[in-house]
């Protein structure tokens, strides 16, 4: 598929209420803004993805020079107080922190990695919240120094990412940090992660208690973070078969399996054919004849318990290719969740009519050993 998935080589929170404590190993990020009995207080969340699994990913999946587009999905777990409307900021980090091994309520608090105050294990090395280079930011919050500190731009590229979200969002996290990545990716930035907060003025918030508690990559729900990388690989080479024009076709996908292990690509071909094909004389059967689905055809998958789209359509990235043997799509089998089960579909428009192929092809993946 054209589109691949990278999952945290960690994560965490920080925040100002413990500005020592480390929550490398909690089930939650929290970016929040709420009010204690002594004060105003924040947290924010910090994530990292591998910088080699990056390249390897645009160098050998997706091609050198291909353009791509990065997203930062985070899902929500709970939250509260929630305002009509707020926004959430997204930054590459400036400097490099220790996970730990800490979870929110430890007694004592552990200092096994980075915290509000530091960025080290054991309360060792101050985030920089004093001098910066042209492009380096951090907070400013005389009652409590620290908090992370972040790139807002480089030379080349603007690093500030925004999402905003109102009443009728479904207040999961979707960031573009295409930017970013393309300078983690060539080393001209240092890949430190993400920082991920609210607007200022949510923050340090003494009015109400707006908190986001999303999945960490500790949860043990479907919904850990990740970072999804998209590109075209959309080809469309007829050969000597016709496009199907009869709205009324069979659609099938002839050579899924019930398991694939975790690892490599699989590329799945689809058998298309008219459901009352036109009577021919001929010595071969006029029901093998394949024909091809239409330029705006489009493959999904789902998640067979939960029914959510795990991969939903999408003009650009999910687009469904032929080779003029048939059509095909290519899922890479290690950018999804191992031992889930995901049901294949099939989205196309035929003689005006848009419908979703449903066979009821279902593939689990497992963990390679």
């Amino acid at each position: 598929m054209a589109i691949y998935r990278i999952f945290p080589e960690k994560d965490t929170f920080i925040y100002t209420e413990k500005e020592l404590a480390n929550l490398g190993r909690d089930e939650i990020l929290e970016v929040a803004g709420y009010f204690t009995s002594t004060a105003g207080q924040t947290s924010r969340a910090l994530l990292q993805f591998d910088t080699i699994e990056i390249q390897d990913t645009l160098n050998n999946k997706a091609g050198v020079g291909t353009d791509f587009s990065a997203s930062l999905k985070m899902f929500l777990a709970y939250a509260n107080e929630l305002p009509v409307t707020y926004s959430l900021f997204c930054y590459p980090i400036s400097q490099s922190w220790d996970e730990g091994v800490g979870k929110f309520g430890d007694l004592p608090i552990n200092k096994s990695g980075c915290s509000w105050e530091y960025t080290k294990a054991g309360a060792a090395v101050l985030w920089e919240t004093g001098s910066y280079n042209t492009y380096v930011t951090a907070s400013f919050l005389d009652a409590a120094k620290g908090g992370a500190a972040w790139y807002t731009a480089s030379a080349d590229y603007n690093l500030e990412v925004t999402q905003s979200h109102n009443k009728t969002s479904n207040h999961d996290a979707n960031l573009d940090v295409t930017n970013a990545i393309n300078l983690f990716y060539s080393e001209s930035l240092e890949n430190n992660g993400f920082i991920v907060k609210l607007e200022d003025s949510i923050e340090n918030n003494q009015t109400s208690s707006i908190r986001l508690k999303y999945y960490s990559s500790d949860t043990n729900t479907i919904y850990p973070p990740y970072l999804e990388l998209k590109w075209d690989d959309f080809t469309y080479s007829t050969g000597s078969l016709s496009t199907i024009s009869d709205a009324e076709a069979l659609i099938s996908i002839r050579n899924a399996k019930d398991r694939y292990t975790d690892e490599g690509k699989n590329r799945f071909r689809v058998h298309v054919r008219p459901k009352y094909p036109t009577r021919t004389f001929a010595t071969a059967s006029i029901y093998t004849t394949n024909y091809l689905l239409p330029t705006a055809s489009y493959w999904g998958l789902r998640d067979e318990h939960t029914e959510e789209m795990v991969v939903d359509y999408d003009t650009t990235f999910t687009k469904i290719s032929a080779d003029g043997t048939s059509n095909y799509f290519d899922v890479y089998m290690d950018g999804l969740q191992p031992e889930r089960y995901y049901r294949l579909l099939i989205k196309t428009t035929i003689d005006g009519n848009t419908n979703v192929i449903d066979n009821g092809q279902v593939f689990k993946v497992v963990r390679n050993g």
